[in-house]
């Protein structure tokens, strides 16, 4: 649930509320509250902005994961999967983009430093098999450079996931993590 709500909105809100409150009791000669408003309402501002100037959004499902899928992720889901879709869904601060450290200890950067953007995931059932799928907007890393990487990504996201590398449209990338049942 916390990890749904953003950390900036938050600080903004209540940094805005007690600041507003301490200028009202300013305004009322009321120094106590006048001090609450100034030592925390106008510092849970300025770490509201600062959070919401570094916020990454939580990463959207393309489609509604069905229960079928979701018992098969209950099943089956990798540790790695896990933690994956946790990150991928959760408000980040910090990073460019989400998956960032991953993505350039692949060697998945272009010359410039950019790296491909997850603009979805979804989750399926592929074979009986429980699959995370990442879409990845990559206009700046061609299909065969990811294909390259292919062996990289195996031994990355560890024992039990298997790795596949589709390009359903021009500047699309999906990134397929299967588990194996074993």
């Amino acid at each position: 649930m916390l990890r749904q709500v953003s950390l900036g909105t938050l600080g903004l809100t209540i940094g805005g509320i007690l600041t507003i409150i301490g200028f009202i009791a300013y305004a009322n000669d009321n120094a106590t509250l006048n001090l609450v408003g100034f030592f925390y309402g106008i510092p849970l501002v300025l770490g509201g902005l600062a959070l919401k100037a570094n916020e990454l959004k939580p990463v959207p499902f393309s489609q509604v994961t069905t229960p079928t899928v979701l018992a098969l992720r209950q099943q089956q889901a990798t540790l790695t999967q896990n933690k994956i879709r946790q990150d991928l869904t959760r408000y980040c601060y910090g990073q460019d983009v989400h998956f960032d450290r991953a993505l350039s200890y692949l060697g998945l950067t272009s010359s410039d430093q950019e790296l491909p953007v997850i603009t979805s995931l979804r989750e399926e059932d592929i074979n009986g098999n429980y699959a995370l799928i990442l879409e990845f907007d990559s206009s700046v890393i061609p299909i065969d450079v990811w294909q390259q990487k292919q062996e990289k990504m195996i031994n990355y996201f560890g024992p039990g996931v298997d790795v596949k590398i589709t390009q359903p449209k021009e500047d699309t990338i999906e990134l397929t993590l299967i588990a194996d049942k074993q």
